[in-house]
């Protein structure tokens, strides 16, 4: 007997949705279609594309979390959410077309600081001329933790795996700019986690 698949819940998500939520309203007003690279659960998508009617929330994930991911999208049924696609950083095909805006959360330190540099590297392919990125999770200042909490998450990650942990800004930001990316705004948000943000220039 085959068991169904069950819908996966984040605690984290469902803490951090409304304060994303508010910086999006913001930051991604004069956007239509963005591209969510690691959605995860789904849950942000399900939330975010909710309050923003007027985006088109396309999730993306590994293809192991895609059956997860549908049955968020399935349950809420909104109109501008399709069908989540298999993606990887480091794979050869990206998304086809280009999105105004590219969200991504709690990945960064997740990912090995090559797949980070992969993901920089590939982004321009994809964005359009004013593109923003909004890029949330916990990051490191100046070299140093900016909490006791985030110094003891990144050594946790660590202790998972050896290439995981919390990226400095200045290492990220340096990336940005080589992708043609500035630096527009910085969001301290609760628990010690940050929504940095990043438009395009011409």
């Amino acid at each position: 007997m085959i068991r169904p698949i069950e819908k996966p819940y984040s605690a984290a998500c469902e803490r951090n949705r409304e304060p994303i939520l508010e910086v999006l309203r913001v930051e991604f007003a004069n956007c239509r279609r963005v591209l969510e690279i690691g959605s995860g659960t789904g849950q942000h998508a399900v939330h975010l594309a909710r309050a923003l009617p007027q985006l088109s929330w396309q999730t993306s994930e590994r293809s192991e979390h895609l059956a997860g991911i549908r049955l968020w999208l399935d349950e809420a049924a909104l109109p501008n959410t399709p069908a989540p696609i298999a993606f990887d950083v480091t794979q050869a095909e990206w998304p086809q077309g280009r999105y105004d805006g590219i969200f991504t959360a709690n990945t960064l330190h997740i990912m090995a600081w090559p797949e980070v540099e992969a993901l920089f590297d590939r982004l321009p392919g994809i964005l359009t001329e004013d593109a923003r990125l909004a890029v949330y999770g916990p990051f490191n200042i100046h070299g140093r933790y900016t909490s006791e909490s985030n110094a003891a998450f990144d050594a946790s990650l660590r202790e998972r795996a050896p290439h995981m942990g919390i990226r400095d800004l200045a290492e990220v930001d340096a990336l940005a700019a080589g992708a043609g990316l500035r630096q527009i705004a910085d969001y301290a948000l609760p628990a010690n986690n940050r929504c940095v943000i990043w438009q395009r220039e011409n």
